[in-house]
């Protein structure tokens, strides 16, 4: 579906840019955003899942028509009518990642071969890398007997290495004893992929191009092409989808680690979604929610953990922040009242919200007003500057006797200049809001762990907010929280100063095979000590 699709359809069944709509694939995308409760009997379940690969297996025909349809738009249409082919793309990206994500985590059976695409053969100039598993022994493990080799068997995996590709070829020798005819091979490492073809190094960077420097999955295939391999973004999106699933205990643990904190940040961000059945996008949200201890000399690891949502009912961050107790730093958003009622969490307000306030008044109107109130609270952001490092009681010291009395004059100063000026005008209403958030904004003068702003969690925005720009929307549900593993992974990572693909090819290498109970060890400040 594009973006330009209209809910009701027309006589000849197309949405708006000419592309048949199928209900098969609403309904589909429908199953896609649905959390379905598996049955208990075996017979439901496997009527469950024929039924379940049934639908993924519709979708990819019909993303396979659309496809070759999006080949033929290309050979007649430019200008702005290709930005909808684009944006087609994009859709069809989002929704193949979804269907991998959640076929992984179901770990429904693999397809018929003759369902399958052919895999297109490595081209010869790819260099060949030899890699021999064999058992180490020289006897046979049952009857002592000298072993004799049989022949071999070769798994060809590609990948690749920071500037280049390589073919891996995994060769393990198979060995017979001479006496007792018992046969022994080297067992085959376990893939990120089952059957798959991808190494863990192409798999982070097809991760990393996507979510760190947004490049879109289709745009990386045209790249892949120019190098001499042919990858369909089709297969791009399914490694994408099966990495996330493979991925997401780890990104729970720094979920895990940020609630742990004494004070976090939280944001989100709007991120359009398609809405399932009426060829339209609806706004999802994107939820940030980060830890940062080092303004006040803490060594703990900082992180930040993302969620995905269809929308932004209150309900979600209160599903999100449902085990944490502390303090939190966000904006003025009402869907986070109910966390604050319950005790559990304490409201840290945010000062660069209040001075963009007045940013905007006098970038508009040259206010002296607004210049002033942009200067006092400058101020206040310069004993934040000589604070900074310093352990919690130290800051607490420096606030209470330079920050303080800034902050008290500012909110009589601005509680003077309210009567003075047109209550209907833009300043008027920078300051009214100024002044709703001072009483919230001033635990952080008697809080050493707390900062004067959210500084922390817009940051994390960041890369969302490039992103959005390239890849316009996501195409459902699993698509979003797919896109939410990553962000945690990766930003994470940056903020360790980690390099986030050096760091997600070791553990993609290494999670296949690694206890559920001890991801933790994989987090990206211990695995790079």
């Amino acid at each position: 579906m594009c973006r330009n699709a209209v809910g009701r359809r027309s006589r000849r069944d197309k949405c708006a840019c000419g592309i048949p709509a199928s209900p098969l694939f609403c309904y589909g995308l429908a199953m896609l955003d649905i959390d379905k409760s598996l049955p208990n009997d075996p017979d439901e379940l496997r009527q469950f899942t024929a039924l379940l690969l049934a639908e993924v297996k519709s979708q990819a025909v019909l993303i396979e028509k659309l496809r070759h349809q999006l080949a033929g738009h290309r050979n007649h249409r430019f200008g702005s009518s290709s930005e909808s082919i684009e944006q087609l793309q994009l859709a069809l990206e989002t929704s193949e990642i979804a269907v991998a994500k959640m076929t992984a985590k179901l770990r429904l059976p693999d397809e018929d071969p003759k369902d399958k695409p052919k895999l297109r053969p490595i081209p010869d100039h790819i260099p060949r890398m030899e890699v021999e598993l064999t058992t180490g022994d020289d006897d046979c493990a049952r009857c002592g007997g000298v072993l004799r080799r049989l022949g071999e068997d070769v798994t060809e995996e590609l990948e690749y290495v920071p500037g280049r590709f390589i073919m891996n070829r995994i060769v393990r020798p198979r060995f017979a004893c001479s006496g007792c005819e018992a046969f022994t091979q080297a067992v085959l490492p376990s893939r990120p992929i089952e059957r798959g073809r991808p190494g863990p190094g192409l798999l982070a960077h097809v991760l990393v191009n996507k979510y760190a420097d947004h490049l879109p999955l289709y745009r990386q295939s045209g790249i892949f092409e120019r190098e001499g391999i042919d990858i369909d973004r089709s297969t791009l999106a399914d490694w994408v989808g099966k990495s996330t699933a493979l991925l997401e205990p780890l990104a729970d643990a720094i979920g895990r680690h940020v609630l742990a904190g004494q004070a976090i940040f939280a944001d989100d961000t709007p991120v359009k979604m398609l809405a399932p059945g009426t060829g339209k996008t609806a706004t999802a949200r994107l939820w940030a929610y980060g830890r940062d201890e080092r303004p006040w000399g803490s060594d703990v690891p900082p992180a930040s953990w993302y969620q995905f949502s269809p929308d932004r009912k209150g309900q979600h961050p209160k599903d999100h922040l449902a085990k944490y107790h502390g303090w939190m730093h966000a904006d003025g958003y009402t869907g986070f009242e109910d966390l604050y009622r319950s005790g559990d969490i304490c409201e840290v307000a945010c000062m660069a919200h209040v001075r963009r306030k007045f940013v905007d008044v006098h970038r508009a109107q040259g206010s002296a007003i607004a210049e002033d109130a942009i200067r006092r609270i400058a101020q206040l952001y310069a004993v934040e500057k000589q604070a900074r490092g310093s352990p919690p009681e130290a800051r607490i010291e420096i606030r209470q006797a330079q920050a303080k009395p800034i902050f008290d004059d500012l909110e009589m100063w601005l509680h003077a200049q309210l009567p003075s000026i047109s209550g209907k005008s833009p300043l008027a209403g920078a300051i009214r809001y100024a002044l709703t958030r001072m009483a919230r904004l001033r635990p952080y003068l008697d809080h050493g762990i707390l900062e004067l702003d959210n500084n922390t969690a817009e940051r994390a925005m960041r890369s969302v907010a490039i992103g959005r720009k390239n890849y316009l929307f996501v195409g459902s549900l699993n698509g979003g929280k797919a896109a939410a593993i990553a962000y945690t992974l990766i930003e994470t990572a940056k903020l360790n100063s980690i390099d986030p693909q050096a760091w997600l090819a070791d553990t993609l290498a290494r999670i296949p095979d690694y206890k559920i109970n001890r991801v933790d060890d994989l987090l990206p400040w211990k695995t790079a000590s």
